[in-house]
């Protein structure tokens, strides 16, 4: 970890937090409707509500919130699901792509809708323009926004008292894709373009390349099949390829909102390390930064909404220290690489090592360092887009993004889905403390009882069981083993990494594991559903249990929940429920990986 290495993380860091600061009051302006964006696009609001039918002053109870939140998301995958089924009869399809399978096409829908963008394709081989636009596009900002009105609904059940609503979950949606996700994602695309980010609608490009390649090909017969010789071996025949197939499209819209909404799921196959994607090292920071900066900026708004600001910063210095904690290791691991092939760069002269470390798989444009903050910063906030290969990363190296992800989301996490863990896990931490010292926990002036325990119970235990549940039916069955390339502790890795993903909806890969079959289309794509929606009912039922509730004053014997105690008492939390729960899997995958690597093995 050199002075280069620091100097970038720590930019990144401030640039982060000082934008927090005004992202957060914008976003508080925006839902309690005093914005004069929100004032200015009245006519518009109004007319979407008056073609919907909805009456924007009529509030929800939690249980009518979370039926329509699961409702609006389950004819969005219907939808999505039947869009990709029929495409090949469908206009902007320009390179007359086919439908895709049954179970890739349902596997598909859950991902986009789940903010998870799962991809087990290729998509400029499999997915054509309108797809990609009235399809994935559409569903990076419902999925998004979906995620910030949940964050907001909780966040009214702390800042209410005896009421029997936490809001209107069509107004909070409208609302947050009008006037938040929108306009930003406008801004974004536009810069985006020009760093060199492409935006058209041309058919593929088939463009000269400056030497012939050559290769060997089956010789075919007259009925296309392959021809062989007497001894049965298949025939051959040097082919010159002269031209290389550009593919295009509308990325730079895509991208945009696929970064700030958490979304992850790529117009190319290589996502974030495609030139088109990601050109320039400032647009790799532009992309690191719209991931978190909602993320960041909610906490804030938590302390505001409930008008008590250091709560929220007490809850964004505890996301900033793991994050920094984090990025301080993956950087590490990476700059220090594997001691086997370091010894192998020894200077003899000056009896040095002279080591650049461990670039297998990183762009050369990015570096190992803003290679390590995109890896911490996309699986801290389930988000899944990559600029590097993470299946070429150090065993320690990849040990980082799946804690992460196996955490909860947490460390920022997902645009809305990351607070709403959080402050999961701050009620999980008080009812620990209040344990400790035999007095009823309480939270930012709610008591925290039973029935609120019992959701928070569910919310912690659902996805490690969906993730150690899907990797052990993997592991136990020929489908499963069927798609491991690396037989061993790095292909156990690699399906402890594919569920521990699909679960807490990131959608990164190791990569290495063949996932396009329809074992791991349907089970991931149920780890999606409940992963999301699973933990969306809990935390609404937390929303509306905490909105019925009086707020009590302060006493002498009452935890301060906005100091530095209790930010080591949430990180210690989240540490010890979230990743004790994954010791003995983490211990059989990265853990031997490292002892392995460290006996170059």
């Amino acid at each position: 970890m050199n002075s280069n290495n620091v100097l970038q993380a720590g930019l990144f860091i401030v640039v982060l937090l000082a934008a927090a600061v005004p992202m957060s009051r914008y976003l508080n302006n925006v839902m309690d409707g005093s914005s004069r964006v929100v004032r200015f696009g009245g006519p518009i609001e109004r007319l979407l509500y008056r073609i919907a039918g909805v009456d924007p002053s009529a509030e929800m109870g939690w249980k009518h919130y979370a039926i329509a939140t699961i409702a609006f998301n389950a004819l969005g995958t219907l939808f999505l699901y039947v869009l990709l089924r029929v495409q090949g009869w469908l206009p902007g399809n320009p390179q007359q792509f086919g439908p895709m399978t049954v179970d890739g096409a349902f596997n598909t829908a859950v991902s986009f809708v789940t903010n998870t963008n799962w991809q087990d394709y290729t998509p400029e081989q499999t997915v054509g323009y309108l797809a990609q636009m009235l399809g994935f596009t559409v569903q990076n900002f419902f999925s998004a926004a979906t995620g910030i009105v949940v964050v907001i609904a909780l966040i009214r059940g702390f800042a209410r008292h005896t009421a029997q609503t936490i809001g209107n979950f069509w107004v909070d949606l409208t609302r947050v894709t009008l006037y938040v996700l929108l306009p930003m994602a406008a801004i974004i695309a536009a810069v985006l373009m020009s760093q060199g980010v492409i935006q058209n609608f041309k058919s593929y490009q088939d463009v000269p390349t400056l030497q012939t390649t050559t290769y060997a090909a089956p010789k075919l017969d007259a009925q296309g099949n392959p021809v062989k010789d007497a001894k049965g071996n298949p025939v051959t025949v040097d082919t010159p390829v002269k031209t290389q197939t550009i593919a295009m499209g509308p990325v730079a819209s895509q991208e945009a909102i696929k970064m700030l909404g958490t979304n992850g799921g790529g117009f190319f196959n290589g996502n974030s390390a495609h030139p088109y994607e990601n050109p320039t090292p400032f647009s790799n920071f532009l992309q690191i930064f719209s991931i978190l900066i909602i993320p960041a900026a909610l906490a804030l708004v938590f302390g505001r909404m409930i008008m008590d600001r250091k709560q929220g910063v007490a809850v964004l210095a505890a996301m900033t220290i793991a994050f920094g904690v984090c990025v301080f290791g993956e950087i590490s691991a990476e700059q220090t690489g594997n001691p086997a092939l370091t010894a192998l760069h020894v200077d003899q002269s000056a009896n040095a090592m002279q080591s650049g470390g461990n670039a297998e798989g990183k762009e050369t444009r990015f570096g190992i360092a803003q290679s390590g903050i995109f890896t911490v910063a996309t699986t801290a906030a389930s988000c899944g887009a990559v600029a590097n290969t993470h299946d070429s990363l150090t065993p320690i190296g990849g040990l980082y993004p799946m804690l992460l992800m196996q955490l909860g989301e947490v460390i920022f996490g997902g645009v809305g889905s990351g607070m709403y863990g959080m402050l999961v896990f701050a009620l999980l931490a008080v009812f620990v403390a209040g344990l400790m010292i035999g007095r009823t926990p309480e939270y930012v002036g709610k008591k925290i009882e039973a029935y609120e325990m019992k959701m928070v119970s569910i919310v912690v235990l659902l996805t490690p069981l969906l993730v150690l549940v899907g990797t052990s039916i993997a592991v136990l069955s020929d489908a499963g083993k069927a798609g491991i390339a690396n037989p061993g502790a790095h292909g156990f890795s690699e399906i402890l990494y594919a569920f521990s993903s699909a679960a807490n909806n990131n959608g990164s890969a190791f990569a290495g594991l063949t996932v396009g079959t329809p074992f791991y289309n349907w089970l991931t794509a149920i780890a999606m559903w409940f992963g999301r929606f699973g933990t969306i009912v809990p935390v609404l039922a937390i929303a509306g249990s905490l909105a019925g509730k009086k707020r009590i004053g302060v006493t002498g014997g009452t935890l301060p929940t906005h100091g530095p105690l209790f930010v080591v008492l949430l990180l210690g939390t989240v540490l010890l429920v979230g990743a004790l729960t994954y010791v003995p899997a983490l211990a059989l995958g990265p853990g031997v990986e490292h002892l392995m690597m460290m006996g170059a093995h």
